[in-house]
């Protein structure tokens, strides 16, 4: 029995080993949005956006869009049947900038998800060559746009989605958003996905996707992925599958976010997301977030155990040490590359733990047609074993 917990230890550190190895990569090959030339041209960009009870946050973001140094761009936001101060608040925004245009979303159809049928109303009613899907909940650098374009352009790409910069309030978004974050750069080798077709092998962030236009329609936009939790995903992996280009790039210094407020958004948001993202997989769903808490976990415990002095340990100090050391390296480069606080670094086994409980409260929501965002019910979806 001892012999397979020292190999257990032994995998442990080898998977670290191979997580910090794609992070270190990464470094390099996740590109920041400032890295790219200006744009040669300056194609109609249309800056969509879907709100829904967003009183809090729309007018920062609208300001700073309006505010872009672009030249060619109409900023088109819709109201998606807000029942706060949203609506009065676009009005307002609307009457002093010819360039923003505000629509009124239409009644949900049934098998959409809400987001998406905002979005499909919004991309229906753009003028744009490229369509720049954003949330209510950013803010961007009034440079964000045509540096956007620079890289689109210098890529060519015909999806260029970004990771903005987190802004963290609560104790529940320090312990939980960094780790979306680590998921992507410790597990995405972004140079391979960049070099290889695969589809397996893309990521989209809703917070920001520049389109070009041909290409969001010839995937079939978001009527294409209407009932799926994670369409910016979708989408992503659409459009390798259809042969056109996608590229992840850094938007720390130019775009920032607060994804979720408090810990009752970063449950329903994250529950209705992390099961999705495994396709609704069940065993493999389980299997990976249990195997990253045991990553996670199992060093400490070790070294804990050992340092009691227990009788006929079965786990080595030494492999213990190595894995939390890989740990701690690939948590701190996560931490220190997005601008997040390093003293979070301690904290990642906790961070690990929080989201174990979302993923598997993620399975029971969706089995019991649960899942909510922003006040409405998500269509139900089919549950596979494998």
């Amino acid at each position: 029995m001892n012999g397979f917990w020292t190999q257990q230890q032994m995998g442990i550190a080898i998977f670290l080993g191979v997580l910090l190895a794609i992070a270190l990569t990464n470094l390099r090959a996740l590109r920041r949005l400032g890295d790219f030339p200006a744009p040669s041209q300056f194609p109609m960009v249309s800056v969509l956006v879907p709100a829904r009870n967003e009183a809090s946050a729309i007018g920062p973001c609208l300001r700073s869009l309006l505010n872009q140094d672009y030249p060619a761009f109409e900023v088109v936001v819709l109201d998606d049947e807000s029942d706060d101060e949203t609506g009065e608040m676009l009005a307002a925004l609307a009457a002093k900038d010819p360039r923003l245009r505000v629509l009124q979303g239409q009644p949900l159809p049934e098998g959409w998800i809400g987001k998406h049928w905002a979005c499909h109303q919004l991309a229906e009613a753009a003028q744009g060559d490229l369509f720049l899907f954003t949330d209510a909940d950013t803010v961007h650098s009034p440079q964000a746009l045509r540096r956007a374009v620079g890289a689109l352009e210098a890529e060519g790409a015909d999806l260029l989605t970004a990771l903005p910069w987190q802004e963290l309030g609560s104790w529940g978004e320090r312990l939980c958003i960094p780790v979306a974050y680590w998921s992507v750069f410790s597990l995405l080798p972004v140079g391979l996905a960049h070099r290889l077709r695969l589809p397996g092998l893309s990521v989209g962030n809703g917070q920001f996707l520049l389109f070009r236009r041909e290409a969001y329609q010839a995937v079939g936009g978001h009527e294409a992925v209407r009932a799926n939790p994670v369409d910016d995903i979708a989408l992503a992996q659409r459009i390798k599958a259809q042969g056109f280009c996608l590229r992840l790039v850094d938007a720390t210094g130019e775009v920032r976010c607060r994804m979720y407020r408090g810990w009752r958004e970063i449950l329903e948001g994250f529950s209705k997301n992390l099961f999705a993202v495994f396709q609704f997989r069940l065993l493999e769903h389980v299997f990976a977030w249990c195997w990253l808490l045991l990553v996670a976990w199992q060093p400490w415990v070790a070294l804990i155990w050992n340092a009691l002095g227990g009788e006929g340990s079965p786990f080595l100090t030494s492999r213990a040490l190595v894995a939390l050391a890989e740990g701690f390296a690939l948590w701190g480069i996560v931490l220190w590359r997005f601008r997040f606080p390093l003293s979070l670094l301690p904290l990642y086994p906790f961070s690990m733990l929080a989201f174990w409980f979302i993923a598997m409260r993620s399975v029971w929501v969706t089995v019991r047609g649960q899942a909510m965002w922003k006040e409405r019910r998500l269509p139900p979806q089919p549950v596979r074993w494998l």
